[in-house]
């Protein structure tokens, strides 16, 4: 049960998040959020890729 317990503690934040959106009525802050995840995972994935030299021209 620990685990579980670990993990769950750990996703907290994105209910508090979603909590501070819903009651500050910051709804643009969704999509900054979203891009930025999908932008990191990106970088991580093609760090080690032929594709990194292309990604990296690009900013």
């Amino acid at each position: 049960m620990g685990f579980f317990h670990s993990i769950k503690e750990r996703f907290s934040i994105f209910g508090e998040f979603w909590y501070f959106m819903k009651t500050s009525k910051r709804w643009w802050l969704g999509p900054i959020i979203v891009f930025l995840l999908l932008l990191s995972l990106l970088i991580v994935f093609t760090e080690s890729s032929a594709l990194a030299p292309f990604i990296y021209s690009l900013f």
